[in-house]
């Protein structure tokens, strides 16, 4: 009995180391599949965790650049705030001359107009154009017909006007000839040889008998070329043979202005 009990403890003996073990393969098995799930979870963490790295760098980087460009436009919007306030200071101070030089002109024409209130309107007019003011003389009033000799009448006109370019210096002086379109026969060779020796004519007595300055004179010749009427009548081609005086105020300061970049 005692040989028969011993042989049942060594089995149950060995029953018990077999379950132990299979108890171990299995803890083991598992302890191996718990440090795979492990191993498993682990990398997606240190790749969910790379990414969320990777993420937060490119949002600082973003961050960075918005800040940047922010600033970037707050300065550029700061500058075209000035730039404005500079363009309205600008356009105002352009504003005040161009009144200024609307006063200037009409001011040269009543003077002209005063001055030569004597003379007819079919000898001569005073009026604005273009921001200037044009005494038209007629050449009735100036010359013969074909010549560029000044006639007493006409050269007592210029007096006056030139009286009133000695008493306002500021005052530039463009005298244009002008002619019909009928060509010319004679002492000239056409109406362009003509239209200038009738300006230049102008010039000298203006410049010689009267001493108004050389240097704010300018003389020019148009021939045919700038009509105020119709050649096709004989009252159209009386009006376009006459002699163009222009004046205007002298504009350097507007001008200055003008030239001067917007961002100064």
């Amino acid at each position: 009995m005692a040989l028969s009990s011993a042989r049942y403890d060594s089995a149950q003996l060995a029953a018990k180391v077999k379950d132990l073990q299979n108890q171990l393969a299995q803890a083991n098995q598992l302890a191996t599949d718990r440090q795979h799930q492990i191993d498993s979870v682990t990398g997606v963490m240190n790749d969910e965790t790379a990414a969320l790295n990777r993420q937060l760098t490119d949002l600082r980087q973003k961050n960075s650049d918005l800040t940047a460009d922010a600033a970037n436009r707050q300065a550029l919007l700061s500058k075209s705030k000035q730039d404005l306030i500079n363009q309205q200071v600008k356009l105002e101070h352009l504003q005040e001359l161009m009144d200024r030089q609307k006063k200037a002109i009409e001011a040269i024409k009543k003077k002209m107009s005063d001055a030569l209130v004597g003379f007819k309107s079919n000898e001569l007019s005073v009026a604005i154009k273009n921001g200037k003011v044009y005494v038209s003389l007629q050449e009735n009033l100036l010359f013969p017909s074909g010549s560029a000799v000044v006639n007493p009448k006409g050269k007592e006109a210029l007096g006056k006007l030139a009286a009133v370019l000695n008493q306002n210096p500021d005052i530039t002086v463009d005298i244009e000839g002008h002619t019909d379109s009928i060509p010319i026969h004679g002492k000239y060779q056409d109406n362009w040889d003509l239209s200038l020796a009738r300006s230049a004519s102008i010039v000298r007595i203006l410049t010689t008998d009267y001493h108004v300055d050389p240097q704010r004179v300018i003389a020019s010749g148009h021939s045919q070329y700038d009509p105020v009427q119709s050649n096709s009548t004989s009252e159209g081609r009386a009006l376009n043979r006459r002699t163009d005086i222009i004046l205007s105020p002298k504009l350097d300061e507007l001008y200055r202005l003008l030239q001067t970049p917007d961002n100064m």
